[in-house]
C-alpha cells in the first residue's frame, strides 16, 4: 500500500519562503489575501533584516575615506537607476530608450535590493491608481508611517508581482529573469565589493581599506541608505510638505526629499501630472534625475522625454498652497 502525503499549509509556506530567497516567483499562488496584509513574512524577509544588521559591522571594520566615497557613489548611482529608470521609465514610460540601455539600467536597479523592475513598476502603477485609498499598497493615510515606509514590503500579500499591470515590459525575457531571481545581482555586487576592497588593500594600501570594510560600506551601508531614501517617498512625501495641486490624495512636495532622492520629492507635482519625465516643474525645483536623463538624450541613449505642458503646470495650481 502507498499513502499519499500532503504538506500542511504551514510547512508549504515554510518551504516556499526559503525558495523565495533565490526564486521570488516561487509559489505565486501562495501570496496571501488582503486580510493578511499586515502579516510579516518573517522567514522570507530574513535577507532584508540581515542587510540592515550587517551595517553594525562598521564597529569592527572601521572606516576610510575610500570606503565612504564608494558608499556614497553607489548610493547616488543606484538612486538614479531607481528614480530615473524603475520609476520614470518602467512605471511611467515617460521617455524611450533602446533595449540594451533598458537592460543595463534594469540590471543596475536590480542591484539595489528593491526587487525586480516588473514588481517595482507594477506596484507603483497600482499606487497611482489607488493613491491613499484603502487599495493603495503603501499609504500612510491608511496604514501609518511604518507600514507605508517599510512594512508593506515585508507582508505576504504584496510579495507577488502584479504582472497584469506590467504586460508591456513582461514581454522581455531578460527583465523577467531579473525580476524572478532578484537576489542574484545584489549578491554579485556584494561579492564584487569585497574583492574590490581586497584588491585595493594590496595595490593601494595607503587608501586604508580592506575587503570586509568595502563590503560593509560599499554594499550594506550604501544599500540600506538607498532603501530608506527611496522609501521616504512612500511615507514622508504623503505626510510632510506642500500641496501645490489638488490631486485627490495626500501627495506633497518636499525639497529635502527631492535632494536625497534626486528629484522624487516633488511628489505632488508628479501625482498631478505623472506623464512628465520632469518632476521639478519649475527651474528652482532641483531634479537631478531629470538633468541626467537630459544629458543622456544629448548622446542618443534616451529620447522623447515628455515635458510638462505650460497650461497643465499653471492651470491646476491652488491660489494658496497648503502647508503641512
Amino acid at each position: 500500500m502507498s499513502a499519499e502525503v500532503t504538506a500542511s499549509p504551514s510547512s508549504k509556506h515554510f518551504m516556499i519562503s526559503i525558495v523565495r530567497w533565490f526564486d521570488s516567483w516561487a509559489g505565486l499562488d501562495d501570496q496571501g489575501t488582503c486580510a493578511k496584509a499586515a502579516r510579516v513574512d518573517w522567514l522570507r524577509c530574513l535577507p532584508l533584516f540581515a542587510v540592515h544588521a550587517m551595517c553594525l559591522g562598521v564597529i569592527w571594520v572601521g572606516w576610510s575615506w575610500t570606503a565612504v566615497a564608494v558608499c556614497l557613489a553607489f548610493y547616488w548611482l543606484r538612486m538614479f537607476a531607481i528614480t530615473g529608470w524603475y520609476h520614470r521609465y518602467f512605471a511611467h514610460r515617460s521617455f524611450k530608450t533602446s533595449r540594451w540601455v533598458q537592460f543595463a539600467f534594469a540590471l543596475l536597479g536590480a542591484s539595489s535590493t528593491q526587487r525586480g523592475p516588473l514588481w517595482w513598476a507594477a506596484n507603483h502603477r497600482h499606487h497611482h491608481k489607488f493613491s491613499d485609498t484603502p487599495e493603495d499598497v503603501h499609504s500612510p493615510v491608511q496604514g501609518g508611517f511604518l507600514w507605508s515606509h517599510i512594512g508593506w514590503i515585508t507582508s505576504r500579500s504584496f510579495y507577488a508581482p502584479k504582472l497584469k499591470l506590467i504586460q508591456d515590459f513582461y514581454q522581455y525575457p531578460e527583465l523577467r529573469f531579473l525580476d524572478r531571481f532578484d537576489t542574484l545581482v545584489p549578491t554579485l555586487l556584494g561579492t564584487a565589493m569585497f574583492f574590490l576592497g581586497v584588491l585595493l588593500q594590496h595595490v593601494a594600501p595607503s587608501l586604508g581599506t580592506s575587503g570586509p570594510q568595502m563590503l560593509i560600506w560599499g554594499f550594506f551601508m550604501s544599500t540600506t541608505l538607498l532603501l530608506h531614501g527611496t522609501c521616504t517617498i512612500n511615507s514622508f512625501s504623503h505626510m510632510i510638505g506642500r500641496k501645490r495641486y489638488a490631486t485627490g490624495d495626500e501627495s506633497r512636495n518636499n525639497w529635502f526629499l527631492a535632494i536625497i532622492t534626486m528629484g522624487e520629492g516633488w511628489h505632488n507635482n508628479h501625482h498631478y501630472y505623472c506623464a512628465s519625465t520632469r518632476q521639478g516643474f519649475y527651474w528652482w525645483e532641483i531634479d537631478l534625475s531629470y538633468y541626467l536623463l537630459v544629458m543622456m538624450s544629448w548622446v542618443g541613449l534616451v529620447w522623447d522625454l515628455k515635458p510638462v505642458p505650460k497650461h497643465v503646470r499653471e492651470s491646476g495650481r491652488f491660489r494658496v498652497e497648503a502647508a503641512a
